[in-house]
């Protein structure tokens, strides 16, 4: 289950019976690249990551690895990198992406079905996949039994509180963000998770690529009213959560 969102037509993708279509990454991979550049320029995620589950040396897996965009950044480190994602599409990207990385392994799978034996990984990431609670017990049962003992999952959600990327996530939400925020914080704390707040932001090489972003994850009249308002921008501030769960 990899967000919300599921769209006609789209099951076909995918085998696994909690894959979710995520129309963002899903339907432009191409645009979604610019997000995950921007996101990589800024750094503070990767960096809080790296300081919450150290990766070098050992084995890390990347859960709905989409595109496998983090993957060759998460192998110039890990002793092996796996990545696992349910979209047939997104999986056959991956693996021409990392077809020459003998550090990488791409596999078919889902957070409720990942193909790993028990006890085979040291970190796990899932960045905006998956743990939207309720409802994703399965999955972080199935994190748990792959990760050796002390190995860690690092979720990554965003930060509905703090941020210009908040912001048009509030303009959007069919829900208040604050209630969807006190959820998820309340969902981990009771399975014994640690919250850590990011604060950060995309760095976009142009005005237009931010706005290219801007229109795949939100609603466009939502997405060209800030356009409007910030007509030069190649920055959005972005807060980020990330709760970590240990093995």
């Amino acid at each position: 289950m990899l967000t919300s969102g599921q769209a006609g037509g789209v099951a076909a993708r995918s085998a696994f019976p909690d894959y979710r279509f995520a129309p963002n990454l899903g339907g432009r991979p191409d645009v979604y690249e610019l997000e995950n550049q921007a996101l990589r320029q800024a750094g503070h995620v990767l960096s809080a990551m790296r300081g919450l589950a150290p990766w070098a040396g050992r084995t890390i897996v990347d859960l709905g690895c989409g595109s496998g965009f983090w993957l060759t950044v998460y192998a110039a480190d890990a002793a092996r990198a796996i990545g696992i994602e349910p979209d047939s599409v997104l999986l056959e990207a991956a693996q021409r992406r990392t077809a020459q990385d003998p550090g990488v392994e791409t596999l078919a799978g889902s957070a409720e079905h990942i193909p790993l034996p028990d006890s085979s990984a040291d970190v796990v990431h899932a960045r905006f996949a998956y743990f939207f609670p309720p409802g994703t017990d399965a999955g972080l049962a199935e994190v748990l039994r792959v990760l050796r003992p002390g190995g860690r999952l690092i979720a990554v959600d965003n930060d509905y509180r703090w941020g210009e990327f908040a912001g048009l996530l509030a303009a959007s939400a069919a829900s208040p963000p604050a209630q969807t925020a006190a959820r998820t914080d309340r969902w981990w704390a009771e399975r014994g998770a640690t919250r850590h707040e990011v604060r950060s932001e995309l760095r976009f090489a142009s005005h237009a690529d931010l706005a290219a972003v801007l229109r795949i994850e939100f609603p466009v009249p939502v997405a060209d009213a800030w356009l409007r308002r910030h007509p030069v921008a190649t920055r959005l501030s972005y807060g980020y959560v990330l709760f970590a769960v240990a093995a």
